[in-house]
């Protein structure tokens, strides 16, 4: 990272950039005590924003029918539905052709990709890749997983030289790494693909929340991402990109909405986007993305990017002076990451040390293999590592609990027994109750089948 270090300041701001809902919440402490929760795992969902709340909240009375109702409440909900599709194709920088089709998610929206491109077509996609943005094309019969390559030049010119080898319709790549923050750079993918033919599919789920991007100035023809990584809960996410495929594929979710006329010989589909957006709708969650983007949007020009990078400085420095913590990079000429930093720590099962930081210090990381688990392998940590990230609600005192506490771990340890329960570490006597769940044991929840467990 030469270059862009000697422009950033030298510590974060003490405030965050924007409020979030529960920024103030406390959690309960063992072996006694209370601390305000430090959420450094933004990489994997990000608090409300207190702006989406509110609007929300404003939209919640207005909730009828959407498309089909003549009620007038169903035609503000549509009205509100479609306006926000707007907002979220503008945030992106759709061009005027593109089309925008909101989904749950990115995995959703990347599947959804994955049965649009033509029968046949090769897909080329690195193993660097979050499981949204390989799993998809890897149950394709027409797919390339390409090794990703130890520097940034070298997999750029194995990209080219696999691109000359084979005849791919589409290229899909990550916007931003889940795992480290760091990327390939977009315009020369994009040069590279289209020379070749073929289209990009940017998976940019770590990268929309985090840096200004826009289809119409990067060239790149696809781009997918998720509301619950942007500051906007109630699982929607978006497609956005060129029209032609989506129209001529089969519905991503036959059903009500998706159609213009049914018989018991057939179906005449509708076009894009409501082709694919089967079954009545998620509108509370479409104006919940609209407003964070108009809310992110609304930042100066490099102010969440300068907030991120000066708050990842502090934690990359801070990792650095602890002995046995080892950060990890894919690509070490790569520049500009995002505020993601994984680590491993000698000696400690991540998943423990995810759970001292928790249960003795407030804050919150991921363990695990992150929904990356080929290129964990890659890295040399198939039993998976720490992950920190931080966002916009991020201070520099929450970067600094979780060095503290980091520093206290590899001192004297645990404070308290820990016994691995229902897969996951966590005090062995816990008397911590799950707030909302009266009586709950938080030794008994689970790790989930799926990114997390190093054994999954």
């Amino acid at each position: 990272m030469t270059g862009a270090v000697l422009s950033r300041p030298a510590a974060p701001a003490g405030c965050p950039l924007l409020p979030v809902v529960g920024a103030d919440t406390e959690v309960p402490l063992v072996p006694a005590g209370r601390a305000p929760y430090a959420d450094l795992d933004t990489a994997a969902s990000t608090p409300a924003l207190v702006a989406v709340a509110d609007r929300v909240a404003e939209a919640l009375p207005l909730y009828a029918s959407v498309h089909r109702g003549a009620g007038y409440l169903s035609q503000v909900s549509t009205a509100l539905y479609e306006s926000a599709r707007d907002t979220v194709a503008g945030f992106v920088g759709a061009r005027v052709d593109d089309v925008c089709v909101l989904t749950r998610n990115t995995t959703d929206a990347l599947n959804l990709l994955a049965g649009c491109v033509p029968a046949g077509d090769r897909v080329l996609v690195l193993d660097c890749e979050h499981h949204a943005d390989l799993l998809p094309w890897q149950r394709r019969a027409a797919t390339t997983v390409l090794p990703t390559q130890a520097t940034v030049t070298a997999t750029l010119r194995e990209l080219a030289a696999e691109l000359v080898r084979g005849r791919y319709a589409l290229v899909a790549v990550t916007g931003a790494s889940n795992v480290t923050g760091e990327a390939l750079p977009l315009a020369d993918v994009v040069e590279l693909a289209h020379a070749a033919g073929a289209r990009v599919a940017v998976d940019g789920a770590q990268l929309v929340p985090h840096r200004r991007f826009s289809l119409a100035a990067t060239g790149a023809d696809y781009v997918a991402f998720s509301g619950h990584k942007l500051y906007a809960p109630f699982g929607t996410g978006a497609l956005v990109g060129r029209r032609d495929w989506l129209d001529d594929a089969p519905a991503h979710l036959a059903g009500g909405g998706a159609v213009h006329e049914v018989t018991v010989e057939g179906t005449t589909w509708a076009a894009a986007p409501h082709r694919h957006e089967g079954g009545s709708p998620n509108v509370l969650g479409a104006v919940a993305l609209a407003a964070a983007c108009d809310a992110l949007a609304a930042l100066p020009d490099g102010a969440l990017e300068t907030h991120e990078l000066a708050l990842r400085d502090r934690l990359e420095a801070g990792l650095d002076a602890l002995p046995g913590v080892r950060r990890l990079r894919i690509w070490p000429d790569s520049t500009a990451p995002t505020g993601v930093v994984s680590f491993t720590v000698d000696g400690a099962d991540p998943g423990l040390v995810a759970a001292v930081l928790s249960a003795e210090h407030g804050v919150g990381v991921r363990d695990g293999r992150f929904c990356a688990h080929p290129l964990l392998a890659r890295l040399g940590v198939p039993q998976g590592a720490l992950r920190a990230s931080v966002g916009l609600a991020t201070t520099a005192a929450d970067v600094d609990r979780l060095l503290e506490g980091l520093a206290a771990f590899l001192d004297r340890g645990p404070a308290v027994d820990y016994a691995v329960r229902s897969g996951r570490w966590a005090p062995a006597d816990d008397p911590r109750p799950l707030a909302g769940l009266a009586g709950a044991d938080p030794g008994a929840v689970t790790r989930g089948a799926g990114c997390g467990s190093p054994g999954k």
